[in-house]
């Protein structure tokens, strides 16, 4: 089996790619690292492809291991054959190993292996052979005292011969074919469950190809089936599973053939079909938790790489009514300087004593910026700091998983003398500074930007995740003198032991001044020190180059360069006229080619460029509050919370969200909303419909109406 060549074929990239990725990944290498690092060995894949390189080679091993199972056993058995090997051997799909392993397979107490030892093999070759034999007068032969009668014989050489229609290969084949090609996914209500399943009431009488079926409705389906409101079945016409199954075993006409055909009839509703059905709700269960972990994985994405506003004083409010609104000041680097709360809305309403306390904290402590908390009272409270704050940008941060946070050991660890209001107040504001070094500290399901990820497969959704996150944090570069140990577990090589050692040794010994000093951290051996220095950034240090992604194995490279212009390095940084006279092809060596001289090039320009967009002031039309504020054929500004298969929803400052469906998207046809819309987007959209009753809005993004 050549593993290299079934990869380069099927990611459809060449093989000398695939061999110098997984020879990376093995020797310790992480997946943004080699995309970022090692271009000339991988051939400049990125971190999609190296990670598809990377998951399907693991794949490979896995069945390979299996087949070695698989032949050991059958060895074993004294039944492998030379042909059978070689179809083993190069059998590249899970399923169709399992079929050819199913005769070999270590069995339970069955039928048929109870009418095997009570001897009914013989009858149920002669009936199998279909001669015209007389079968019941064979039949006569068999009874014993475990074999009562003819009838008895006769059944239970039925049960051996549907056994065997069972385990052939190329009749599991053709019956999945038919499944693939026709199979329905139909659901019906369970009586007593209509009130109970009222949110599912789509699907109590459904039924749809799985070739079609989107993949939000197979996991509502999945949920309905778990919560007992429906019934769900998924299957092929069984006449046609019958027609396919008699044309291969039926090959005569008389009452011994009519015999088989009935064992095949057994086969296929008793075994086959309950074997092909649990491997086809499998996959297509994995289709679409695979697709719903990809958008979910793609609005993490967003909201970690959100604009954030920088290191600036902010004055952050976690609002409510009864209990009021808690108020903090941070400072730069995100720590606590004030907290306090105020009552300006009912039924307290001390709004002349809230604009005070607020007026003067942001003159006191020369507030940048204020953020206030998306939740309830927010509008309320946005508007009553507007009027105070004046000149200074407000901004409406998102809640989500804010209130996880602020119970959470993290926020134990880093407020301990704090109760959870004011922790949750400080992840409003520290989420404007920078939504990414805030964020990793929330499990990423509690964010707000998916749909179905608590019914997906968690593991396959945690490695998602996991990896998203990693690429955005190695992406955008991590101060190593700011971040918390929560952000520095997602540098690529370091991990959470590594990290809290980086912690212990800034305690200890101060600001890092250059990238060298990191090899002094316990446990930062050569291997870690290569795959994190380059996301690492030190502001301030020795060396202005410890502030760009420039890797310290490539700092020779941009000292020749300075050297060839007789000047010192420092003054080639940023200096773009002097970078764009470099002929990068005189520096191209052995080990370094032109993609990462290019690297090198872009990053001289822009040091400590931080990849994320600028941040922009938003604000939600003025006296939309609740839905009774909204009316079909408003045009509102929003922002985008979700984006998901069959639409995006959109935030326009009260509590609901609005639904733009897919179709309602553009004036041209979409077929993936990713497409069109990001989360936190900011759009303008028409109200198409409101829906009190059930609190639903329809909204369109289309010029057209």
């Amino acid at each position: 089996m050549d593993i290299y060549r079934y990869i380069s074929a099927e990611l459809s990239v060449r093989e000398n790619q695939v061999a110098a990725t997984v020879k990376l990944l093995e020797e310790g290498a992480t997946v943004p690292f080699v995309s970022r690092y090692r271009k000339e060995a991988t051939g400049s894949l990125d971190e999609v492809q190296i990670t598809a390189v990377r998951d399907l080679y693991q794949k490979l091993l896995e069945l390979i291991k299996r087949k070695e199972t698989v032949l050991k056993t059958i060895e074993e058995l004294g039944k492998l054959t030379p042909t059978l090997k070689k179809k083993i051997e190069s059998c590249m799909s899970p399923v169709e190993l399992e079929d050819i392993y199913l005769p070999y397979k270590p069995k339970r107490k069955t039928r048929a292996s109870r009418a095997r030892e009570f001897g009914l093999e013989p009858l149920a070759q002669l009936i199998l052979s279909q001669r015209g034999s007389d079968c019941e007068s064979a039949a006569h032969d068999f009874v014993n005292e475990n074999v009562p009668d003819c009838e008895a014989a006769i059944n239970g050489a039925k049960d051996i011969i549907a056994e065997v229609v069972s385990e052939d290969a190329a009749a599991r084949s053709a019956v999945r074919a038919l499944f693939a090609k026709e199979a329905c996914l139909t659901a019906c209500v369970i009586k007593g469950r209509e009130e109970i399943g009222e949110k599912y009431r789509d699907y109590f009488n459904f039924s749809e190809k799985i070739t079609t079926i989107p993949s939000h409705r197979v996991l509502a389906l999945f949920r309905a089936e778990k919560e007992k409101v429906i019934r769900l079945d998924l299957a092929a016409e069984s006449e046609k599973a019958y027609v396919i199954l008699d044309r291969k075993f039926v090959t005569g006409k008389g009452s011994d053939s009519q015999l088989v055909k009935e064992a095949v009839a057994d086969s296929y509703s008793r075994l086959i079909k309950p074997s092909i059905e649990t491997e086809f709700r499998k996959s297509v269960k994995e289709r679409a938790d695979n697709e719903a972990i990809s958008v979910f994985a793609s609005n993490v994405r967003e909201l970690l790489l959100s604009s954030p506003l920088g290191q600036k004083r902010i004055l952050s409010i976690d609002p409510g009514y009864r209990t009021g609104c808690k108020v903090v000041v941070l400072d730069e680097k995100g720590e606590l300087l004030y907290n306090t709360t105020i009552y300006p809305h009912p039924p307290q309403k001390q709004s002349e004593e809230a604009a005070r306390i607020i007026s003067e904290a942001l003159k006191k402590y020369s507030v940048d910026a204020v953020a206030v908390g998306n939740g309830t009272a927010g509008r309320e409270t946005e508007q009553f700091v507007r009027e105070i704050a004046q000149k200074l940008p407000v901004f409406l941060v998102s809640e989500q998983g804010a209130s996880i946070y602020s119970a959470s050991k993290v926020a134990r660890e880093e407020f301990p003398d704090y109760d959870v209001t004011v922790r949750g107040a400080v992840s409003i504001g520290r989420r404007l500074a920078d939504p990414l070094a805030e964020l990793v500290k929330i499990d990423p399901k509690s964010v707000g930007v998916g749909q179905y990820q608590h019914d997906v497969d968690q593991k396959e959704l945690k490695k998602s995740i996991t990896s998203v996150v990693e690429q955005c944090v190695n992406s955008v570069g991590v101060n190593i003198n700011t971040a918390s140990r929560y952000l520095l577990e997602y540098v690529s090589g370091i991990g959470s032991s590594l990290a809290g050692n980086i912690i212990e040794y800034r305690r200890s010994n101060g600001m890092f001044k250059n990238r060298s000093e990191l090899k002094k951290v316990p446990k930062m051996g050569e291997k870690a020190f290569e795959q994190c220095a380059g996301f690492l950034r030190i502001v301030g240090g020795d060396s202005l180059l410890d502030n760009t992604a420039v890797h310290p194995e490539s700092y020779s490279i941009v000292k020749k360069m300075a050297a060839d212009m007789k000047i010192g390095f420092d003054k080639l940084i940023a200096d773009t006229n002097r970078i764009d006279s470099i002929s990068v092809e005189k520096y191209v060596t052995e080990s370094t080619g032109l993609p990462t001289l290019y690297d090198i090039i872009n990053e001289l320009k822009q040091p400590g460029r931080d990849p994320r967009s600028e941040i922009v002031t938003f604000s939600f039309a003025p006296g939309i509050n609740t839905i009774d504020d909204v009316t079909d054929g408003m045009r509102l500004p929003g922002i985008v919370t979700n984006v998901t298969k069959f639409g995006a929803f959109v935030d326009i400052g009260i509590k609901e969200n609005g639904l733009v469906h897919i179709s309602n998207l553009s004036d041209s046809f979409v077929s993936d909303p990713a497409q069109v819309v990001k989360v936190n987007q900011q759009v303008e959209v028409l109200v198409l419909q409101v829906d009190r009753e059930r609190h639903r809005i329809g909204l369109s993004l289309r010029r057209d109406g």
